[in-house]
């Protein structure tokens, strides 16, 4: 009897998670009266300023990761390693961009690097992109940090480090050929939900002017009817494909670790 109760709350659950995207699909469908047709999602695709702006997010999504990657495993390993007891003071830090709203975040970058300021950032696109990288850094932190200290977690960071040592390794090298392959699958957990952060953000791309996804996802919603439906139904597919992505490299990393 509570094996048939928990599968009905399984089942609940689904339902209740599945239906209003069963529901948005099915509109996203209805663009030609009394049929349904992807007549939505072609006019999506092709138009420019979706690839555009989802050209411009993907990039900028690359380059976050890439500089959060660098920025989180030398220091979660650092903090492991030699530094135990600085640990919940970082974790306080990391914690921060939850507590402080974007648009808090935003705001302040525009007061400090404005073209005024000692470091005028705005002033130039390519500025402002730098930005905005380090705004989508700050905002990914929490999920990147702990993915990756749950990772380290895992392995023996002392004993690997003592043994890469006396073999004569130095530090970059132990990072970058034993540390960073030993938490790969926890690293892109958390390039994952950087990749969903920077794709759906909407505050700080607005503030700095540029063209990103978040914002024309916003003014589609609220001049279009049909278009919005397809948009969310592809950003959905998106970020199950890059779900699966993760579970293949997982279960990978899995069977490598277990034929060795």
């Amino acid at each position: 009897m509570t094996r048939i109760a928990a599968w009905g709350a399984i089942a609940l659950g689904m339902l209740y998670f599945l239906m209003p995207l069963v529901g948005m699909a099915e509109f996203s469908l209805k663009m030609r009266r009394g049929v349904y047709s992807l007549d939505a999602y072609a006019r999506v695709l092709g138009d420019p300023k979706f690839q555009e702006t989802f050209g411009y997010s993907v990039v900028m999504a690359i380059f976050t990761i890439l500089f959060g990657v660098l920025l989180v495993v030398p220091t979660a390993y650092w903090v492991r390693l030699k530094l135990p007891g600085a640990r919940p003071y970082i974790e306080f830090v990391t914690l921060l961009p939850l507590v402080i709203p974007a648009i808090v975040v935003v705001f302040g970058y525009i007061r400090l690097y404005n073209t005024s300021s000692w470091l005028p950032l705005t002033g130039t696109a390519m500025g402002t992109n730098i930005l905005l990288m380090f705004g989508y850094t700050t905002l990914a932190l929490p999920y990147m940090y702990r993915a990756v200290d749950t990772g380290l977690r895992t392995i023996d960071v002392a004993t690997m480090t003592e043994a890469a040592q006396s073999l004569g390794a130095g530090w970059i090298t132990i990072l970058a050929r034993i540390i960073l392959p030993n938490v790969l699958v926890a690293v892109l957990s958390g390039a994952f939900l950087t990749f969903a952060i920077v794709i759906g953000e909407f505050t700080m791309a607005a503030l700095l002017n540029r063209p990103a996804f978040g914002p024309y996802m916003q003014l589609l919603g609220a001049n279009r009817a049909y278009e919005p439906a397809a948009l969310a139904v592809i950003a959905f597919a998106i970020t199950w494909a890059c779900m699966g992505l993760i579970q293949l490299v997982t279960r990978l990393s899995k069977h490598d670790r277990a034929r060795n």
